[in-house]
């Protein structure tokens, strides 16, 4: 234990409490040449004095043994680079979440608008590729994943409710593009083989 280390610190807080010797004395009702003692390193205040000086300086009675503040100024430092941190992480975040948007809003209206116009002209050409559709159908799939991380990044979901939902739409996704193309090419070439007829 260093007597000029608590000394010097006791005379800190009382300097930061505005106070002089003789004042902080009176409060504790001992002798200000008691006080200079303290500070001066010449001498301790007992433990139960300790225990109240700590507690008038609200401050843990382990700093004021230790004579030095330095967990307070490490957590006020910590805490200042943990703010810094976390605005910088938002603001990297917020760009981040702003393509992810982009992107995945983007490619599911291309993905779709491309499905319609495949199947436009699936009616009036039956030569077509399958290659396009799956492009699309990747496409689409890829949209879909994007848009769900985006909601997982900004925090709207928990990683394994995002997995739940990127299964269930990739599913959904599959399955509707299929009875789609299905319908494309079974069905809808007799429709219009009637109505050709009919007309």
């Amino acid at each position: 234990m260093d007597q000029i280390k608590i000394g010097n610190l006791l005379k800190e807080l009382r300097k930061e409490h505005n106070l002089s010797q003789e004042q902080l004395a009176d409060k504790f009702n001992i002798s200000s040449r008691s006080v200079s003692r303290w500070e001066n390193g010449n001498t301790m205040p007992d433990i139960s004095m300790m225990i109240e000086l700590a507690d008038f300086y609200d401050i843990d009675i382990r700093e004021l043994l230790r004579g030095e503040r330095e967990s307070e100024k490490m957590n006020e430092d910590m805490k200042e680079t943990l703010e810094m941190v976390a605005e910088y992480t938002e603001a990297d975040k917020a760009k981040i979440l702003k393509k992810v948007y982009v992107c995945g809003q983007g490619m599911l209206i291309v993905s779709v608008a491309s499905m319609i116009i495949y199947f436009i002209n699936y009616m009036w050409d039956t030569d077509m590729v399958l290659t396009p559709f799956l492009l699309i159908l990747a496409g689409g799939i890829f949209a879909i994943n994007t848009i769900l991380a985006g909601l997982q990044l900004k925090g709207k979901m928990s990683r394994d409710r995002n997995k739940k939902l990127i299964r269930i739409t990739i599913t959904v996704w599959v399955v509707l593009a299929v009875v789609i193309l299905l319908f494309m090419t079974f069905v809808l070439p007799g429709i219009m083989v009637r109505m050709a007829g009919l007309g």
